[in-house]
This record gives C-alpha cells, structure tokens and sequence, in this order.
C-alpha cells in the first residue's frame, strides 16, 4: 500500500506530522508493506533563494499578524516538536525558495533516501540555522544521507527534477490540496494536517481493509493544523 505525503521543507507542522505518521506506522500490522512517497509543495513558491528577514518578522509582516501572535504559535510549536524529537529553533532559520530543495527530494526519492534527506532539510532549516534556499546547504545535507556527490552537483547545476515538482504541484490543485501536510492512503484516502498517530493509524487500516480504485475522499476526523499560503493554523 502507498501513502502519499504533500509537504514543504519549511512548514513546521508537515515535520510533525511525518513523525507521528511514522509513530502511526511503527504501530500498523503492516508497515513492511507501505511505501511512503513524499511530494512537493511550496507555501511561498515567490520567495528569493535567500531571505535573511527574522523569520517571525516575515510571517508576520506575510499574513497580517503581530509579532507576539507568531511568537505564540511558535513556542506551541516548538512544545510540540519537542515531545516529537524535533528541536525547532524559529529565531535562527533563514528562509529562501524551497524549489531546489524539492528537485533534490525527487533525486532522493530515486536513490531511495528520500525520507532521510526530508529529515535532514528540517534540520538544516529548523535547528541548524542553515539558508534553506542555498546550494550549498542542499549539497551538504544531501552528502550527508548518502547521495552521490557528482549526481548532486547535477542536479543543482541544472533543471533536473523540475517537471517533477510541478507535477506535484498541479496534482496537489487537482485534488484540492490547501495546506500541507496532507496525507493520501492508497490513493483514493485523504486526509489533512499534522494528525496524530492514532488518527493516521486509522487511517492506514481503513486504507489496507477496503483496498480499490477510487477518487481522493477526504476522511472525516479530527482537524489537524496545516501550514498553507495564508499562514500555518495554530
């Protein structure tokens, strides 16, 4: 069975959500026979490569909000991550244009080290302080899940993968993606934000019992918080 996951690099609740969804999978009778596929999004497709704005200033400035408003979902979100295993260090992110890091994602996908090096990115961006949208973090993270160096250096250096990312864009229109994480389970299961493991659980059984073909339906359950163009829900 697939499970299908739109997300961005820098949306702190799709992080969440790929740890619960692995917490959910560590659980499910199954989970040798799960393949999870990550596609992209992007919540600011328009940024620079590199923003060096404080990141709570940017937001705040983007959807409308005081500078105490983002403080406050940001330190609920730092809570969160931390009972998770994340260590989200908001003051320290520098921002920039997720496209390259998406095409890389394509290219690890294809090696087979595509969830390593999503965890990877987080950490470059979330903890580690790392320009987001600059090559040489990408290649840095990249090395360091394994990827072959000259194979990187071509991917940057070009247009690999682009195509890629923008089908996984239109494909997220096409379904009505609004705001990410937004899982998909056997192709025809839907369901949206970062939810917790038990929900997602059941998710993950209700795919594996009525396998068949069918159209995305979102599954109803309770509401999980997303990062979309218009800010991340708290």
């Amino acid at each position: 069975m697939r499970v299908d996951v739109w997300s961005d690099v820098v949306c702190p609740w799709c992080f969440i959500g790929l740890a619960n969804l692995g917490e959910a999978l560590g659980r499910f009778d199954h989970e040798d026979e799960v393949d999870v596929v990550l596609h992209s999004f992007q919540l600011d497709p328009g940024a620079p490569r590199r923003d060096d704005q404080p990141l709570v200033e940017r937001l705040a400035h983007k959807y409308g909000a005081t500078v105490e408003q983002i403080r406050t979902q940001q330190a609920r979100i730092v809570d969160l991550g931390a009972e998770r295993g994340i260590d989200f260090r908001f003051d320290d992110a520098i921002g920039g244009n997720t496209f390259d890091a998406h095409r890389l994602l394509h290219l690890a996908r294809a090696r087979g080290r595509q969830i390593e090096l999503k965890h990877r990115l987080g950490r470059a961006y979330f903890t580690d302080g790392e320009p987001i949208g600059e090559p040489d973090t990408l290649r840095r993270a990249a090395l360091d899940v394994g990827l072959d160096a000259d194979e990187v250096d071509a991917v940057l250096a070009g247009d690999a993968f682009a195509d890629d990312v923008r089908a996984d864009l239109d494909a997220a229109r096409q379904i009505g993606v609004a705001g990410v994480p937004f899982f998909v389970v056997d192709g025809r299961l839907g369901m949206s934000g970062a939810q917790p493991p038990e929900s997602l659980l059941e998710l993950l059984d209700q795919g594996w019992l009525t396998q068949e073909p069918a159209p995305v339906a979102i599954v109803a359950g309770a509401e999980g918080e997303v990062c979309g163009p218009e800010g991340c829900e708290n």
